[in-house]
């Protein structure tokens, strides 16, 4: 018989343009403290794709699971998040879509995002013939707007690995919201260029969400791991039997 840990996995799912190493520290922490922790591949091709991926990831896991993620990241996890094993939600630097909601009107709500003005579309073609969207950063102002805290040598790294998003992430909404039934921890970075702070208080008030505030830019889980991962402990403590 597989034998459960005493403590929740964490499931750590990256948002755009980015990879599973931006929790490289999260995780180390998470580790040496006992936590079981699985950093998903998100596909970054929307919602309910992404979505998909990370169902068929918690069913495999056996015990109560804790959800984090960073920025798009959030919306999979709102939408992933149902599943009865899922204990908390954790958003660092990340959406909190409502269902309905797709990740763009989030960045429209209330002005200050510098994301509209710092990508750039590009069409790609299918071997069936059709073609789609996916964005990218522009490379003169990610570490400026995403990582202004985290070293050059750092984000120039996270520059040269960045990945593309498919316009659906942006455009597609979720179809439910799991923080409505889930507790929710939101992590909130007071310096973030991508995502406007008051669009961050508009969101945790609507749902109830404990707050833990930080001088951070976008990049909270490289710049500032230690902060993330006690905000992953606090939700296992808190919603512990």
């Amino acid at each position: 018989m597989d034998q459960i840990s005493p403590k929740p996995t964490v499931v750590l799912v990256h948002g755009a343009f980015e990879d599973a190493s931006i929790w490289n520290g999260v995780i180390e922490r998470l580790l040496r403290d006992g936590y079981p922790v699985i950093a998903f591949g998100n596909p970054l091709l929307g919602p309910a794709i992404d979505t998909a991926y990370l169902r068929s990831l918690l069913d495999k896991i056996k015990g109560p699971v804790i959800l984090a993620a960073h920025s798009y990241g959030g919306a999979v996890i709102t939408q992933a998040g149902d599943d009865p094993k899922v204990k908390a939600l954790v958003y660092a630097a990340s959406i909190m879509p409502a269902a309905g909601e797709a990740a763009s009107v989030l960045l429209e709500r209330y002005p200050g995002s510098t994301f509209p003005t710092s990508v750039e579309p590009t069409t790609y073609t299918l071997p069936d013939g059709t073609s789609g969207t996916y964005l990218l950063y522009q490379p003169d102002k990610f570490h400026s707007n995403v990582a202004a805290d985290v070293p050059a040598n750092v984000a120039a790294l996270m520059l040269a690995s960045q990945r593309p998003m498919n316009l659906a992430a942006l455009t597609e909404p979720v179809t439910m919201a799991a923080w409505t039934t889930k507790p929710s921890w939101q992590i909130r970075t007071l310096q973030d260029r991508a995502i406007p702070v008051a669009e961050y208080q508009f969101e945790a008030d609507r749902a109830k969400s404990t707050v833990i505030e930080v001088e951070s830019s976008h990049s909270v889980t490289v710049s500032n791991p230690d902060v993330v991962a006690d905000a992953i402990e606090q939700a296992d403590r808190m919603t512990s039997d």
